[in-house]
């Protein structure tokens, strides 16, 4: 089952292509991750796809229905993105920030109703910000802003939920506190969600399905354990690195090469290697 297809799609900026012929289908229910070097076009890709960027050629189809077609309201009703760096008026309320995701179920016959309020209290709860519901947005710490923000996407009530790097500006606490909620949002209610995301081994721990973007397609695509591996690093951002089990969740750890400061314990186990070698020529 897929959720959201994308066929044969080209996107540009002015005269300038970012991406060419490009497929893919993100699964039904689970986690899908982009990842990709700076400037290949996830972004672009992921705006696309929420029809805030009209393709040059090719189409999105959104639960069966090409995304072109389809009233903009309903959209809001089965979709939801939010981008990366969201900004709110100054003063706004958490809770009126919240309300804000309500707004494709409102017209000139149906106001604010029990319905809309269930949403939104649940969108608080679930994002741990009812107690700050009556705070300024922009007096939250970085990883309270973001969990009014997410609550906002969340009480607009979609099944597909598409989110421009959450965790950007955020320390590796907020970071895993951000993700570890978009990742019990999707075991408990089974949403689809689409992120963008430049840590590649937080990228492995949550995907269910990760998608390498390079030269303005899909480089690789399937389960972390299945596709990342030293060449993808290498070829996809340009980096060498050794890939190793996670500790934790048996799913892949990019530890990448480069200088740095040597620990005198690893100092210590190099020099104790190099003597035993020494030592075994020695011998023979």
């Amino acid at each position: 089952m897929q959720s959201l297809e994308v066929k044969d799609l080209h996107l540009t900026y002015g005269e300038k292509s970012i991406i060419e012929e490009l497929n893919l289908s993100i699964p039904k229910g689970k986690i899908t991750v982009f990842i990709g070097a700076n400037g290949c076009g996830k972004s672009t890709l992921l705006r696309s796809m929420a029809r805030l960027l009209k393709p040059a050629q090719g189409d999105i189809i959104l639960d069966g229905k090409q995304i072109a077609g389809i009233p903009t309201k309903e959209i809001a009703k089965r979709l939801s993105i939010l981008p990366q760096g969201p900004i709110a008026p100054e003063g706004l309320t958490v809770f009126q920030l919240v309300k804000q995701g309500r707004y494709p179920y409102q017209n000139w016959l149906k106001q604010w109703s029990e319905d809309d309020e269930r949403h939104v209290q649940e969108a608080l709860r679930v994002t741990k910000m009812a107690e700050l519901a009556e705070s300024a947005v922009d007096a939250l710490s970085g990883g309270q802003r973001q969990r009014a923000w997410i609550a906002m996407t969340l009480a607009q009530g979609t099944q597909t939920i598409l989110l421009d790097e959450p965790t950007t500006y955020l320390d590796m606490a907020h970071q895993v506190d951000i993700l570890d909620l978009l990742f019990e949002l999707n075991e408990r209610e089974q949403r689809t969600i689409v992120m963008v995301l430049h840590d590649l081994n937080l990228a492995c721990r949550y995907a269910h399905h990760l998608v390498a973007v390079k030269d303005k397609n899909v480089y690789a695509q399937g389960k972390p354990e299945d596709v990342i591996n030293v060449e993808l690093v290498r070829d996809v951002f340009g980096m060498a690195c050794e890939i190793v089990a996670d500790p934790f969740f048996g799913t892949p750890l990019c530890i990448p090469r480069g200088k740095g400061r040597r620990s005198d314990r690893a100092a210590n186990s190099i020099n104790e290697t190099r003597e035993e070698q020494q030592h075994e020529l020695i011998l023979t």
